[in-house]
């Protein structure tokens, strides 16, 4: 009865009734230094290779190459060599230099200045404009609007001949070719106190937006010889 049992279940189920095998793993039928794994690492580095080839994945370069065209390619592709890193260091030493003048004088421009020289002596007014290189442009007193002697010196020859300058310059169209302009005060006539007032008002609207700097360079003396005698009038 058992066997008959046994035959007609070995018939349907085939598969039970086999004696249990132990199945290992194919990593551990494998060699650890078999050849088969070689060939699989051969096999996906030229398939890593290839597909390098498809991307077009940036070429390895010989670490010796230092033509410039070399260097500015390795600067567009975002490598720092050592050329890139000398500019990029000048031009950060520039930036800071240009940052501390400009924090220095933060509305000054780096045009050079034109001079305007005022001589208010206090026989006479002087106005005088040189380039920046010192050469003079143009040069009057009072004598030229017609004063003579003593009525050379006083307010108002001193005011007509600021206003008369000023027009000058815009007529010969030397106003265009300054972009800076330095006045430089000289002794303390009444021509000092004409001009400023010309200065700030319609006559120089056109000039006072390109003044930078003003300084005094009245002479002072400190010892030396003996001065002349004041002279007393009466």
């Amino acid at each position: 009865m058992n066997s008959q049992f046994m035959g007609t279940l070995a018939r349907a189920l085939p598969s039970a009734c086999r004696p249990c095998q132990f199945r290992t793993l194919p990593v551990r039928l494998a060699r650890p230094f078999s050849s088969s794994q070689k060939s699989d690492s051969s096999a996906k580095e030229k398939s890593r290779e290839i597909e390098r080839q498809l991307l077009d994945t940036k070429p390895e370069q010989p670490a010796e190459d230092s033509s410039p065209l070399s260097a500015i390619t390795k600067m567009m592709q975002g490598e720092k060599t050592r050329a890139s890193q000398t500019v990029s260091r000048d031009y950060s030493r520039m930036a800071e230099s240009l940052e501390a003048e400009m924090i220095k004088q933060p509305y000054a421009d780096r045009a050079p200045p034109h001079h305007l020289h005022i001589y208010a002596h206090k026989h006479n007014t002087i106005l005088t404009l040189t380039r920046p290189n010192g050469n003079p442009l143009l040069s009057m007193g009072c004598g030229h609007l017609g004063f003579r002697k003593g009525h050379r010196s006083g307010y108002d020859p001193a005011y007509q001949l600021a206003v008369h300058v000023f027009g000058q310059l815009q007529e010969k169209g030397i106003l265009f070719e300054m972009q800076r302009l330095e006045l430089i005060y000289r002794d303390f006539g009444p021509g000092r106190d004409a001009f400023t007032k010309v200065l700030l008002g319609n006559e120089g609207r056109n000039i006072r937006g390109l003044v930078s700097r003003v300084t005094d360079s009245t002479r002072i003396k400190f010892g030396g010889t003996r001065s002349r005698k004041v002279r007393r009038l009466g």
